[in-house]
């Protein structure tokens, strides 16, 4: 059944709001109880100011939150709300969630697909509504190159999760929320290549379960990675898979450009010539980025999830985002 998603936000923030409004009340009435049983009533504040209410408060925007709510951290904004939704939907993609079950699904180490619809689906593919990716990679480019490319998967995950009648008005609430130019995919891709990662971090305090390859400022290529199904082998298939079908399309890309130049209008040629700096630029990246994603798949790294995030992040930091 077709839902849409602004009407499900509105509903979350009611309950969400109320149930603050309600924690306010029964701080409140506590206050009371208190100063009444030790004789301080008109001595000490009843009332709870905003920014000491710990629960969450949802606003539609930043530009809207009182000041008197200024030092509450459990404050939300929408976009806030649909930052963790995408988180959730990425979720969905690797198998660590389900549409199918509550709660964690693939959380041991070296888990696989077929774990996944063992669990959710007593083995039967056909039960899944939605399947998490294939070989723990979804590619992240600023362009849609791949066939599991995160954007068509989360485009996917929507439809889904929500309907296809009301696909395209989900998608640009999404896109509304977080802000930006362009359609509603267009958005939606800059919020991947930009900040998902950097929402991933401060949300998981600096301790990534989805890693991030990245080549580099130009974006020449990216892709996450779930560290509960990582195998061995991952960052070969990283390399074959994905970085040299990157690097022959931006070849491929650059041969057809120069053979628009011999024959295009100046303007035209300007415009040209700036896409195709742009090309060799993200090229020349992910020449650099395999060379080193290249040293480390040769060896066929074994990780330990017991050493913790950080100890095994930092055996990869060659290839994969800074952590700030």
């Amino acid at each position: 059944m077709a839902t849409l998603l602004a009407d499900k936000y509105e509903a979350r923030k009611a309950e969400v709001n109320e149930r603050f409004e309600q924690l306010r009340a029964n701080e409140e009435e506590l206050n009371r109880i208190f100063a009444e049983i030790y004789h301080m009533v008109g001595e000490v504040p009843i009332e709870v100011e905003d920014k000491y209410v710990s629960v969450a408060r949802i606003f539609d925007t930043a530009e809207e939150i009182p000041e008197s709510y200024k030092g509450n951290k459990y404050v939300r904004t929408r976009r806030d709300e649909i930052v963790s939704l995408i988180s959730y939907a990425v979720g969905c993609m690797f198998g660590r969630y389900s549409l199918d079950r509550d709660g964690l699904v693939l959380a041991d180490q070296g888990d696989t697909v077929d774990n996944y619809v063992a669990k959710v689906a007593d083995g039967d593919a056909s039960r899944v509504s939605f399947m998490p990716d294939a070989d723990n990679v979804l590619p992240i480019t600023d362009d849609e190159y791949f066939d599991d490319d995160i954007v068509g998967r989360f485009v996917e995950f929507m439809r889904a999760a929500y309907g296809a009648e009301t696909l395209e008005e989900n998608l640009r609430f999404v896109a509304e929320a977080l802000g930006g130019r362009g359609t509603s995919r267009q958005v939606i891709r800059a919020y991947f290549l930009k900040d998902f990662f950097k929402d991933h971090c401060q949300t998981y305090k600096k301790r990534p379960i989805y890693w991030l390859f990245d080549s580099g400022k130009k974006n020449g290529f990216k892709a996450l990675a779930y560290l509960h199904r990582y195998q061995p082998d991952l960052l070969a298939r990283v390399r074959t898979d994905y970085v040299h079908e990157q690097q022959e399309r931006y070849r491929a890309q650059m041969s057809f450009i120069d053979e628009q130049l011999s024959s295009a209008e100046k303007g035209e040629r300007v415009k040209l010539e700036k896409q195709r700096r742009k090309l060799s630029d993200q090229l020349a990246e992910t020449i650099a980025f395999e060379e080193r994603l290249h040293h480390l798949a040769d060896q066929m790294i074994v990780i330990d999830l017991d050493d913790g995030v950080k100890a095994n992040y930092a055996k990869f930091e060659d290839v994969l985002a800074k952590i700030k």
